[in-house]
């Protein structure tokens, strides 16, 4: 199948470059899997459109302000002493297992950082408060940095980072996102720090929706998947069949999994909270099946690509909320591989028609 059957029109106006004024007012739409009709709601009303018994999986993961603005410093092998030589942007996606502190980024610009180069970052006052070199270089601006023994690495970035809002969300470069953006670009069961973006289908829940979710019977969980270049990074390929995810890491605890496990063995709905979910729940139950095993705790890496006719039978969720996706992007797949492709892209157009508002801080669909 091409990529470019995953198209389609969206006025750029509908592109959401802010979140709702209140947290939880967003639109959903519903679309039934057996028929592929679909309505206009609220996300308000999700726990009426649930059922008693129903097990909602989310992920808990936290975004941390992965984008650091800093300067290059030249080539390791120099001296330290040598001027700054040109200002440089990273994008932390994903720690690495290293005693050292290793971090895959993405880096602008790229071919001004070649192995070797020392890259440093400041606080407004000037003093220096990470420093990295450059040990690895990947494709398309990817590499590898050594941030060494740094002290308080957190700490750090939470002073002089910035959140990862996607390229398609405009800010000054100024302020590359605001106070809003560091409350609303994180979910309010945001826990495990590790993510360099929201996982955004779980950005509309309010603690008042999770009460109300509870008290209709619907049963919570918590995986967690930290969002990584496999959720993010664009496609580059012409065909689904080509396209090869890059591995991000996860957790199922014992809790989690018990009570998956349980839902799945009594035949009530596991609904999944994004597609970030979707794919560590569906990438838990092919390991298990292929293993023999019951789902169990542990840590892994998921890279599953999930799309027509490609790892199209889905094990676990039967229900899926989910954002409006980019156009051609593996996101958009997953969702058509659940629900069918032409029924997707009918809702798709029913959304850009009803004026619906799209992507990251845009509104939602609920499929069952």
């Amino acid at each position: 199948m091409l990529v470019s059957d995953f198209d389609y029109e969206l006025p750029h106006e509908l592109i959401a470059q802010t979140p709702p004024l209140v947290r939880g007012t967003s639109r959903m739409m519903t679309l039934s899997r057996a028929t592929g009709t679909y309505e206009d709601h609220s996300f308000a009303e999700l726990p009426s459109l649930l059922q008693p018994g129903d097990l909602l999986v989310m992920n808990d993961t936290r975004v941390i302000p992965a984008r650091l603005f800093g300067q290059r410093g030249g080539l390791h092998t120099q001296k330290s002493s040598q001027a700054p030589s040109g200002l440089v942007e990273i994008l932390l996606t994903q720690r690495l297992a290293s005693a050292h502190n290793d971090w895959s980024v993405l880096v602008k610009p790229a071919k001004k950082t070649p192995v070797g180069e020392t890259l440093m970052f400041r606080d407004a006052d000037g003093e220096e408060l990470l420093r990295a070199e450059v040990i690895a270089e990947g494709e398309f601006g990817e590499r590898t940095l050594r941030f060494g023994d740094a002290e308080d690495f957190h700490a750090a970035l939470d002073r002089i980072g910035h959140l990862p809002l996607p390229p398609y969300i405009h800010r000054e470069k100024s302020e590359p996102n605001t106070m809003e953006d560091r409350e609303r670009y994180q979910t309010v069961f945001a826990r495990e720090r590790g993510s360099a973006a929201a996982p955004t289908a779980g950005l509309h829940f309010t603690k008042d929706v999770l009460e109300r979710l509870c008290a209709r019977g619907v049963e919570l969980s918590h995986i967690t998947l930290h969002v990584g270049l496999g959720t993010f990074q664009p496609v580059r390929v012409e065909r689904t069949e080509e396209i090869v995810l890059h591995a991000e890491p996860y957790t199922l605890s014992q809790v989690a999994a018990e009570s998956i496990a349980r839902a799945r063995d009594a035949g009530r709905r596991i609904i999944a909270v994004g597609t970030t979910t979707t794919r560590t729940l569906e990438h838990i139950a092919r390991e298990a099946e292929k293993a023999g095993t019951e789902i169990a705790a542990h840590s892994g890496t998921t890279g599953l690509f999930l799309s027509p006719g490609l790892n199209d039978e889905f094990k676990l969720v039967r229900g899926l909320l989910t954002n409006f996706h980019l156009p051609e992007s593996t996101l958009l797949m997953l969702v058509s591989a659940f629900a069918g492709k032409d029924a997707v892209m009918r809702a798709y157009a029913h959304a850009v028609e009803a004026r619906y508002r799209f992507f990251s801080y845009g509104d939602c669909m609920l499929i069952t």
